[in-house]
């Protein structure tokens, strides 16, 4: 018999990631520089107090959802005893809270396209009004619908589908997100400041279109595995591409800042107010899918858990 592998780089890798979606929502959790900031010099600005006080319960749940998601690789990884039917509703409750956390951006988002005492502002409309609008409205419908079709005992296509479908929803929100604090960057100090540095013209590129062409690739990815049975179906290099693609993006513009150094509108979001910023961990899961083969075993019958990828 076939021994299993203690450690595979799948398996470390998954470990870092969800300890990364931990961590970087604990230290935001407990970094309270922004409390207060709608309270700047003096001069309240409702929209933001709003906007800061609506998002703070998403940013409880989501610490909540991540310290489960975290605890519960920790045990299984382990070879602790966690059962499938556990491990299904531990992964449900997770989905849940963080469909909650991306639930709250409504406020945002709706404060966003409406005008202030001052006008409409196209800047917050770019920085805000859109990316958390389409973000509070797709990224919860899809993580809800996930739920809906995850179980033990029920056919992998509907989770697969829905799966596929919040992957899409979040990269688009994600170039949506990016994109308007580089927009906002460039109304306030012109297009030449991103010429001014090799490392912006890159990170300017990289957002506007790398993550557009990401967003496409993965609708093209989602497309062809429409209708697929089982999880051994679907196509885990292309995923390993996506999540690779995506670590990266966020680690490039992690690092440039610790090298390069410079602080703008730019790095002020991507460093400081960015909540999605442990995504530059997913080349750890996202390599290993890369140059994942698939076992000939695998051919010969359903896969009726993802099991499989950690052995």
């Amino acid at each position: 018999m076939e021994q299993r592998q203690i450690v595979t780089p799948l398996k470390v890798g998954l470990l870092i990631v969800v300890a990364s979606y931990f961590f970087f929502t604990l230290h935001a959790m407990f970094t309270l520089q922004w409390w207060g900031e709608w309270n700047i010099r003096g001069s309240f600005n409702f929209g933001v107090f709003i906007t800061d006080i609506a998002a703070l319960p998403g940013l409880i749940v989501r610490l909540v959802g991540s310290l489960i998601a975290f605890i519960a690789i920790a045990l299984a990884l382990t070879k602790k005893v966690l059962p499938q039917s556990l491990a299904y509703k531990l992964l449900k409750i997770v989905l849940v809270l963080e469909a909650l956390y991306w639930l709250s951006l409504l406020p945002s988002g709706i404060w966003g396209i409406l005008p202030s005492a001052r006008g409409f502002s196209l800047s917050f409309l770019f920085s805000t009004g859109l990316p958390c609008l389409v973000a509070s409205i797709s990224i919860p419908i899809s993580l809800f619908a996930l739920v809906r079709n995850l179980g033990l005992n029920k056919p992998q296509k509907g989770a697969i589908k829905w799966s596929m479908i919040a992957g899409v929803f979040y990269i688009l929100s994600l170039w949506l997100n990016n994109s308007g604090m580089w927009l906002v960057t460039v109304m306030q100090k012109g297009f030449e400041y991103v010429l001014s540095k090799p490392q912006y013209l890159v990170s300017f590129s990289a957002t506007l279109f790398g993550l557009l062409v990401l967003a496409v690739y993965a609708v093209y990815v989602a497309k062809k595995s429409m209708g697929t049975e089982y999880v051994q179906n679907l196509r885990i290099g292309s995923i390993g591409v996506i999540l690779t693609a995506l670590g990266v993006y966020f680690l490039w513009n992690y690092l440039t800042w610790i090298f390069f150094g410079g602080w703008n509108q730019w790095y002020a979001w991507i460093l400081g107010h960015n909540l999605d910023l442990w995504m530059l961990s997913l080349p750890l899961v996202g390599l290993p899918l890369l140059f994942y083969s698939k076992p000939a075993k695998q051919t010969a019958e359903p896969l009726r858990t993802a099991q499989p990828f950690l052995d």
